[in-house]
């Protein structure tokens, strides 16, 4: 399932409609990992999702994974059992094409994420994604003062719960066309604007390495607003092993040395068979 599908979805398998085997969907036993704990190590559930949710959340702790991403209120109970953190809620918005940047979607979206920043808190999380949108033909920079027009209504909720809504950083050349929150830039932009720590970027090293590369720099020099990382092997989003162009080591040792205590999220589409191997795969060469 392609991610844009995902966002905002419901996902059956936490209501136990999808009722595979683990032998039929390719999970082994797998020996108990132990972590080395200066990452904090999370994964993008819908990355998986042929996986039923809760036997996913099983082999999280036998690979000493302590959060999971893209998950709503449906999902947090099935966490709260297997002591998963959902280091990334979603349950607010118009999914990834209908965003901030549109003021006449402004009064439904303030009025959707009022609603859901206070059960965040409620339930022990602290961020929440939310998305720009498609350009549509805006201009860049009036799409900016959209954004911050529109964020500006919900802001003092997120300060007021101590909840951190964060816009993701996509790509608009391979996988979201015409988005708009594209480039780092554009997004520190509009974190000066609205000039909350409650407001931060995701920042999506898969998606910014296909639109501007130069990862470690960026992240260097602007570490101070990305509030959350995604992982993604480049080219084709796959395992970020030696089979594409990224070091990840390298990469996780920057975010280290900014003093960032957050989660870095795999967010690659498994080609193994054996997908939970290939997760392990990741988590390891990222646990720097």
């Amino acid at each position: 399932m392609k991610r844009r599908a995902f966002i905002g979805a419901s996902v059956a398998a936490s209501a136990g409609l999808v009722t595979h085997s683990a032998s039929a969907i390719g999970i082994k036993e797998k020996v108990t990992t132990k972590l080395k704990g200066n990452i904090k190590h999370s994964v993008c559930y819908w990355c998986y999702n042929t996986i039923p949710l809760e036997t996913f959340l099983q082999n999280l702790n036998s690979l000493d994974i302590k959060a999971i991403d893209l998950v709503g209120p449906d999902e947090w109970p099935l966490l709260k059992k297997y002591n998963i953190h959902a280091s990334m809620c979603w349950g607010a918005g118009l999914g990834i094409e209908k965003g901030w940047n549109d003021p006449s979607l402004h009064e439904e979206l303030i009025k959707d994420y009022l609603k859901i920043i206070p059960k965040v808190a409620e339930a022990g999380y602290t961020n929440l994604i939310c998305f720009s949108g498609n350009r549509n033909g805006m201009d860049d920079e009036l799409g900016l003062k959209n954004c911050a027009m529109g964020l500006k209504q919900i802001i003092p909720e997120a300060e007021k719960h101590g909840v951190v809504i964060q816009m993701e950083l996509l790509n608009s050349k391979v996988n979201h066309k015409d988005y708009m929150c594209d480039h780092s830039d554009w997004g520190v932009r509009l974190c000066k604007a609205l000039g909350s720590e409650n407001f931060k970027l995701l920042y999506d090293i898969y998606h910014m390495q296909i639109m501007e590369g130069d990862v470690i720099r960026t992240i260097q020099e602007n570490h101070a607003y990305f509030g959350h990382y995604h992982t993604g092997g480049n080219p084709g989003r796959h395992e970020i092993n030696e089979t594409q162009e990224l070091f990840y080591p390298a990469i996780m040792k920057a975010i280290l040395e900014t003093g960032y205590k957050g989660y870095v999220a795999q967010e690659f589409i498994p080609t193994w068979e054996d997908k939970i191997a290939a997760l392990n795969e990741g988590v390891t060469i990222c646990d720097v």
